[in-house]
């Protein structure tokens, strides 16, 4: 046999994730780059690692023993390489971070220069809703995650990032007669909801129950993008998270409108299990936050107190 390094690492994506296209966008590959090499290494050996049926990818019982091995080579090779940078003073080693979909605006400016910094810190960050968030802490799958709710069954610790806005956004060509609004235009607005399991569509939905709001829901999407996507092209309005819109805002192609109650005002947390033993490199990341926060927040963050 003469797979590669590369190769166990494409069909380790591919197991865990259930999915070629899935697995080249995690990887930063093209899907025919990662069928290739998918096909290159099942063709090493003799039983079958995947089937196709329909357009669904399946694991065999053989190709999941083969991913456990693949991930423990893996693991092996990345240990020597975090011993080589050890021995030469350089921290080194992993950090995993789950983040909310929103958050992808915000962790990437936190974790910069700490990056930057330290080039044997591999980063693994994983972007998906909520409840897939919560779900991975839970399991001890990430050393952080970072959230704008606070889950409330789970014994946790946090870090205080940044204060969280959500406005209710629409397209820049809208007019409306009354500048300041009540609640009571939601009666009259299609409303563009986020998924079940996004902190955005629990935040927005407890607004809604909690000032006993009739609404009259559109479209339900998967992603912040999506949604904003929608909302340029006139297919509705959304309580939208501030920090996401930020272009639009200023290419005044959305417009904030202004209604009673709203902003919701929530704080984007980085959390992790309640005594959780951290490694160096998680520790270090943390005494980097707690030192630099103000500064990255002064340095990235100074637009949002216009709004």
């Amino acid at each position: 046999m003469n797979y590669t390094l590369n190769q166990l690492q494409i069909f380790l994506s591919v197991v865990k994730s259930q999915s070629v296209t899935k697995a080249s966008e995690e990887l930063h590959l093209t899907q025919p780059a990662v069928s290739i090499q998918l096909k290159n290494f099942q063709e090493q050996f003799e039983i079958p690692l995947t089937e196709v049926i329909g357009r669904k990818i399946f694991i065999t019982d053989f190709g999941k023993e083969i991913a456990i091995a693949a991930e423990q080579i893996l693991n092996q090779v990345y240990a020597i390489n975090y011993k080589t940078l050890a021995f030469k003073g350089q921290l080194s080693g992993r950090l995993k971070i789950s983040v909310v979909s929103t958050g992808k605006y915000v962790m990437p400016y936190f974790l910069s220069d700490f990056i930057q910094q330290n080039a044997g810190v591999e980063l693994l960050m994983d972007v998906t809703n909520k409840n897939k968030v919560i779900e991975s802490l839970e399991h001890n799958e990430v050393d952080f995650a970072l959230v704008s709710v606070l889950p409330t069954k789970m014994k946790i610790e946090k870090l205080d990032l940044l204060h969280n806005k959500l406005y209710l956004v629409g397209n820049a060509q809208a007019t409306f007669k009354k500048k300041n609004k009540s609640k009571a235009i939601f009666n009259d607005l299609p409303l563009i909801y986020r998924e079940s399991g996004s902190g955005t569509r629990q935040t927005m939905e407890h607004f809604i129950e909690k000032n006993k709001i009739k609404t009259l829901k559109k479209l339900e999407l998967t992603t912040n993008e999506a949604v904003k996507q929608a909302i340029l092209a006139k297919l509705g309005y959304s309580i939208m998270p501030l920090i996401g819109i930020k272009s639009e805002l200023q290419n005044n192609e959305l417009q904030i409108i202004p209604v009673a109650g709203l902003p919701i005002k929530t704080t984007w947390s980085l959390i992790w299990l309640k005594g959780k033993k951290h490694s160096p490199v998680c520790l270090s990341f943390l005494e980097h936050l707690q030192k630099e926060k103000e500064a990255i927040v002064h340095n990235n963050f100074s637009w949002y107190e216009n709004y």
